[in-house]
This record gives C-alpha cells, structure tokens and sequence, in this order.
C-alpha cells in the first residue's frame, strides 16, 4: 500500500533516494538537467534562498511504499509570485480585487530557474497520483491553486484536464545544434544580413581588449565566486530589486556542482569584469546568471549568446536555453519554443476565467512564434523543419 508523506525540507532525504527518482540517468553520465537533483535544490536551502522569509518553503511530496520511494515532486508553498518567471502577478490581482486570496499559494518548481525539466518524479505511472495528492492538499488547506512551472510537454498533455487542471503555453528562445562543426559553420546557415551583425557583434567585443576564459569542474576556484557575486547583485538588484540568490548559494554550488557548471568571465589582465553563470545539462547548457562591473559595448551578446553556442557546439551538445524572455536573441539564432505549465484553480468561477485568458492567450502564443520563426535569421527554410 502506498503512502504520501509530505516533508518541511530536502534534508529530510537521503540524497541518492531522490536523484533515482529526479535523475536516474545520471548512473551513466550527467542528468537531463542539474535542476531537480538534490545537490541543487538542497543548496538552495542551505543557504538560506528557500526556506523562512524567502517567501519559497520547500514542501517535498513523496510517494512511498513501506521503505522504498516511489516517487516525488519538488513542492513549495509560496507567498508572492517572485522568481517563477510563468506569470500571475494578474490572477492575483483579480482575485483579491473579487475579495479573493492568492496568497499563499502551492508550486511544483525548481526557484528561480525557467527552464524545461520534468517535475513529477518517477515513473509515469504515478504522475497522477502525485498531481491528485498536491491538489488535495490544495484544497484541504483553503489554498487559492497549485502550479507546476516548467513542466515537460509530456507531463502537461498527459495531465491537462485532471481536477480541472489547465495547461499552459508560454514561450522562450532556443538555440539549436544542426550538426554545426563551428561557429562559423553555424554562421553559414544565416541570412547573409544576420551573420554580418553577429560578426560585428564578436569584433566590438573583442576590441575591447578584455580577455574570455570559460571555467568548469575544477577550474573554477572559490575566489571567483566573490567576483561572480558582484556581478550578480549588479544584475539582480536592476531587474528584481534584490537577489534571488545568496552569497552561500554559490558557496555550495561550487562544493557539490561545479562539474555541472560552465562560468564565462571578461577579464582585464587577471581582473573579471563581466561574466555569465550557465549550467550543463546531458544535451543542453542552461544560461541562467549575467552581470558586469564596467560597461563594454556587445560584450553581453558575446558571453550570453556567442559563448555559449561556442562551447555548445565544442561539446557537441545539441541546445542552449538562455533564459526567459528575450526577443532580441531571435536575430542570433535563437528560435521561439513553447514551454508548458500545469495550474488548478480552487473557485470554479476563477477556474472558469483563467481557462478562457488561458485559451486566448494559447492562441496568440501560437502566433507569434509562428510569425517569430517565419522572421528568423535562417537563411534556408529547411533549416527552420
């Protein structure tokens, strides 16, 4: 007979019982994405960027039979709708306009991460048992809605539909690996307007002087988190008006992930003046983190975009995800993508509105990439099939 046991912390969890249920394929190399395994999401913890105060505590929901883990997703309860990057800010408005309360609110979630991975753990076989046990506990505690951000297509169309629960389309911007041997392979495949700008881009950055050195596994030394963490309080306090991270989270990266990561740094002689944090996944590299202390004109396009297609391609992986948003990497290479969401609503009649905002804004999703994709810098549309 199985139980569902629902924890206060991934602490509570021995760390190779949950990667065989969120990684299993990293036994023969590295995992679909880093994001879901227990070395990530228990940094976040550790250091203190989820838990009390954070408005993100953790909430892991387990299936067990006896001993054995069946299954499990990565459960929050959340007071504010802050580095989820699918966004509701508006539902919520409208719900507490009605005399309504959003919050607190349930999420299945990696914080602070959008990007593609799966958020049902374990077999297939129990993703419903899983979404059914979250949206009990939904309901039971008078919560508005549950939401799993970021979900694979598989996991949403496989889900639609349970209790109510809608899907969502959303989209970002994807590079993809067509077997480029090089970058200027790559640049073979643009539009002759398009590969000139890029080019340009990559010579105003380098005439700047400044010296790019990728770093992983142990290349990366302790000292360059502190130059890392100027750059990101620079990023973060402009786009969120705080870091969603702390100081230790990158601390603890650098002790259980820095094989799972790739850090690009601009550096004046030995000094860094700008870097890019991205993650590595099996097939994919994951940019999540930018941020600089001096100015230099494309340098960004450089080290986000350029950079990581570079190493993408050296490595043979077959994608770059780089983030949420962005419609100006669509001139450098980067195609519109759907992205999915599962979300169950608690009143009917709220159900009811978000279904037709939802569908509406599926159609219109649906659009523009199609008019985005049509407008691509690809000089041959049989590269866009």
């Amino acid at each position: 007979m199985a139980d569902l046991t629902l924890l206060d912390s991934l602490t509570g969890i021995a760390a190779p019982d949950w990667d065989a249920l969120a990684a299993p394929e990293q036994a023969t190399g590295r995992p679909i994405d880093p994001f879901t395994t227990h070395r990530f999401l228990s940094a976040l913890e550790s250091s203190g960027s989820t838990g009390p105060g954070t408005g993100w505590q953790a909430r892991p929901l387990f299936l067990r039979e006896g001993a054995r883990l069946l299954a499990a997703a990565p459960l929050y309860v959340k007071t504010h709708s802050q580095g989820e990057y699918i966004f509701d800010h508006g539902w919520a408005d409208a719900l507490e306009r009605a005399g309504g309360r959003y919050y607190p609110k349930l999420q299945i979630a990696v914080p602070f991460t959008p990007a593609t991975g799966r958020r049902f753990l374990g077999p297939d076989e129990y993703r419903e048992t899983l979404l059914r046990a979250a949206i009990g506990i939904t309901a039971q505690n008078g919560l508005s809605s549950l939401h799993a951000t970021f979900c694979t297509a598989e996991e949403a169309n496989a889900l639609e539909g349970i209790e109510g629960t809608l899907h969502r389309i959303t989209q970002q911007f994807h590079w993809e690996n067509r077997g480029y041997a090089s970058f200027e392979d790559f640049l073979s495949d643009l539009a002759s307007r398009k590969r000139k700008m890029i080019r340009k881009e990559r010579e105003t950055a380098r005439a700047s002087g400044l010296t790019i050195r990728a770093l992983t596994g142990d290349q990366i030394e302790p000292r360059h988190w502190d130059t890392f963490w100027a750059f990101y309080q620079d990023t973060g306090s402009r786009k969120w008006g705080r870091p969603y991270l702390t100081r230790a989270a990158f601390t603890a990266f650098h002790e259980t992930m820095r094989d799972d990561m790739l850090l690009i740094l601009a550096c004046d002689g030995d000094r860094p003046v700008a870097g890019a944090l991205n993650f590595i996944g099996r097939d994919t590299l994951f940019g999540r983190y930018w941020g600089c202390i001096e100015d230099h004109p494309c340098l960004h396009f450089e080290l986000c975009y350029y950079q990581a297609i570079d190493w993408a391609i050296a490595h043979r992986l077959s994608r770059v995800e780089a983030g949420a948003q962005g419609e100006h990497k669509l001139a450098r290479g980067y195609l519109p993508v759907e992205t999915h969401s599962l979300h169950w609503i608690a009143d009917p009649g709220f159900r009811a509105a978000v279904a037709r905002y939802l569908q509406a804004e599926r159609r219109a999703v649906g659009q523009e990439i199609e008019v985005l994709t049509a407008y691509g810098p690809f000089r041959r549309c049989e590269a866009r099939d």
